[in-house]
């Protein structure tokens, strides 16, 4: 059980210790964070709840619309509705990368919960392709909705709404391509694999744009203190 355990939280915090020691200013409080994480988490179960009622009413008729878009949509919006309500409005949201620290940490408290109750099902044999698709994939559609939320923190009010709704968008269209490689099932490995590097380079860039805009901004704050 123990190993099992590690194994399903150590691509979660590889990932999340990457983005939080990149940052190299002023550090986030841990507290905070880890709310941040547990918030992820405790999502797991309503999500869960929710698929399972649907299914066993048989809401949906439609496979594609069932593990595609419905899926899709209520992962990213309980993602964005926590940020949203929980974390963007807080004072410790003090720079663009938080964002990126907040979204990652909500995802990978998803992200490491869903990969528990996974493992425990099925076994330790799937843990190497779970670290590399569907942890990695949370985390990184985390970071791309923490990136916009980021972005409406501290944009003109007259932009506000607009970076807000596509921090929900972003994720979910993203999510949404992902879900439907998966669902091509005989051809999902050629596609993957193209679709999982394009989404690599999307979110690091992502994650060196609100970098760099943070370092610009800890500049401002320390020569205003002069």
């Amino acid at each position: 059980m123990f190993i099992l355990l590690t194994v399903a939280i150590a691509p979660a915090l590889a990932l999340f210790s990457y983005l939080y020691l990149r940052k190299q200013i002023a550090k986030e409080p841990s507290k905070t964070l880890f709310h941040a994480f547990i918030y992820g988490a405790i999502m797991t179960f309503p999500i869960l709840f929710i698929q399972h009622v649907f299914e066993e009413e048989h809401v949906f008729t439609n496979d594609f619309f069932h593990n595609v878009l419905f899926t899709s949509s209520l992962e990213e919006f309980f993602k964005w509705i926590i940020i949203f309500i929980l974390v963007y409005k807080t004072t410790e949201f003090e720079d663009a990368y938080d964002g990126i620290l907040y979204g990652a940490s909500v995802s990978l408290g998803f992200a490491t919960v869903e990969n528990i109750l996974y493992l425990l099902s099925f076994g330790l044999d799937t843990a190497f392709i779970r670290a590399l698709l569907p942890v990695s994939s949370h985390a990184l559609f985390g970071v791309v909705m923490g990136y916009y939320f980021g972005k409406a923190k501290f944009s003109a009010v007259s932009e506000k709404a607009k970076w807000i709704t596509v921090a929900f968008l972003a994720p979910f269209l993203l999510h949404v391509l992902y879900n439907s490689i998966l669902f091509t099932y005989d051809y999902w490995l050629y596609l993957i694999i193209p679709f999982m590097l394009f989404l690599w380079w999307f979110g690091l860039t992502r994650v060196k744009y609100a970098h760099t805009f943070a370092m610009q901004q800890f500049r401002k704050r320390n020569q205003s203190n002069f």
